[in-house]
């Protein structure tokens, strides 16, 4: 309720619960009725006009152009690589890959690190401090980490299409697709270096899990993998230097597809129209001449009587 009585200024209390004013019986709810109703009405325009302009934005941002499009199919391929094996190591005990998921051998893959790790963390914190935090335990741990964040910052960079599209030319999808492939180094160095400390100590506990004798090595998949983020940071950077429509361009388009959209429904609208008028009139005939047909037998039935 109003503080004040818009009409007279009255400071109204809570206990003044009648919708008229005291002072000047004026009634507060539809008092100006007219230019409230024209006031809210511009403000319903003017939301939906952001919020046509974000759809826009958004609808532009991922698909606007052919360009686009093929950024939104690069920019999903490089997920394929983290399924393959980016590294190997290998020992007479437990057996990891650097990858999500282990489909080209048994190896022991994130997933399975995490599992172990989040369900005896001390035991991996007390190895890694056995070791002085620079042991095949902590190296692998590291790689690990960074092909985790690797694949954050390229799934990151992805909803930044989304999230930025206000932005048609910015450049921070390249800068996190830069991100996530110094951190897809970053992991395979790591595990690579974890294989030669291994090496050096011939046995030691990865949390659980003994590993004896214990080797690591680039794998074929991490190859692919870097191809794909390389092709996903060249299709942002292109889109970024690409020419970029402004938002009247972009809601010109939109009302000239929704035209196009209006007039098609306009027309079928007059066809069924026109099929509603053919059928009611061929209804009408039909009964017209189902009532000459019964008249024509009265009338045939009347002269056969008067014979």
């Amino acid at each position: 309720m109003a503080s004040t009585c818009p009409n007279c200024g009255k400071k109204l209390h809570i206990w003044n619960v009648k919708a008229e004013c005291s002072s000047c019986g004026v009634s507060i709810p539809n008092y100006n009725w007219q230019e409230r109703l024209e006031e809210d009405s511009e403000k319903a325009e003017k939301q939906f006009a952001v919020f046509y302009k974000s759809l826009n934005r958004i609808a532009y941002s991922i698909w606007g152009t052919k360009l686009r499009i093929a950024r939104l199919v690069l920019t999903f391929l490089p997920a394929i690589g983290f399924i393959l094996p980016w590294a190997d190591f290998k020992s007479d005990g437990a057996s990891f890959t650097l990858t999500i998921y282990s489909l080209f051998n048994k190896n022991k893959s994130l997933i399975d690190f995490f599992k172990s790790f989040f369900g005896n963390t001390d035991l991996y914190i007390s190895n890694m401090k056995f070791e002085g935090f620079s042991g095949p335990l902590t190296f692998a741990s590291l790689g690990f980490l960074f092909f985790t964040l690797s694949a954050l910052f390229i799934v990151v960079a992805f909803f930044m299409t989304v999230i930025l599209c206000k932005k048609p030319k910015t450049k921070a999808m390249v800068a996190l697709d830069i991100v996530s492939i110094a951190f897809s180094v970053a992991s395979v160095v790591m595990f690579v270096m974890s294989g030669s400390l291994a090496s050096q100590v011939t046995a030691f506990n990865f949390g659980d899990m003994a590993v004896i004798n214990g080797s690591a090595s680039l794998s074929w998949g991490y190859i692919v993998a870097l191809v794909l983020l390389l092709v996903a940071t060249g299709i942002n950077i292109a889109v970024a230097k690409a020419p970029a429509k402004s938002d009247e361009t972009l809601e010109e388009e939109r009302l000239a597809r929704k035209a196009v959209k209006d007039e098609k429904e306009r027309q079928k609208e007059i066809e069924r129209e026109k099929n509603r008028e053919a059928a009611e009139k061929a209804a009408k005939e039909e009964e017209k001449k189902r009532v000459e047909e019964a008249k024509a037998k009265l009338a045939a039935k009347a002269s056969k009587k008067n014979k």
